[in-house]
């Protein structure tokens, strides 16, 4: 372990972004906020602060636990950070609401054209209103 790592170098080893320049990139858009204040990616990160981390559509707040300059395995960069309660709930209320809005627009939207059989079913039910009573009734 390390007692002084920049914030870009820590965000890419806890696994919040696949390369150091994303995590910059981000830093320099203030998505990352340590404490609530702006930063730069050479600022460096210390045992117990609280960093602000925001991939839209989402936003973790987690407060830092270890430091690491090197990217490990995923079990290893978890145990770097410990994500808030409140934050964690946030997370999944929002992706819930995304997977249901995603499941009912793909309800209304369909699977793309119609096969030939969904064609004649579709004009069969069009046509039903212009058919007379009588041939109805059969």
């Amino acid at each position: 372990m390390v007692d002084r790592v920049r914030i870009d170098k820590w965000l890419w080893a806890a696994r919040f972004f696949k390369t150091r320049s994303l995590a910059n990139e981000a830093i320099s858009k203030n998505q990352i906020r340590i404490g609530g204040q702006r930063i730069k990616p050479s600022r460096l990160v210390l045992v117990g602060d609280v960093i602000q981390i925001e991939k839209p559509p989402y936003e973790f707040v987690v407060s830092v636990l270890g430091l690491n300059d090197q990217r490990r395995p995923a079990t290893e960069a978890q145990a770097l950070y410990e994500e808030s309660e409140e934050s964690r709930a946030a997370r999944e209320l929002l992706g819930t609401r995304l997977r249901n809005d995603r499941m009912a627009h793909r309800g209304l939207a369909g699977e793309g054209r119609p096969s030939k059989k969904q064609r004649r079913q579709i004009i069969r039910f069009q046509n039903q209103g212009d058919m007379p009573e009588e041939a109805q009734d059969e």
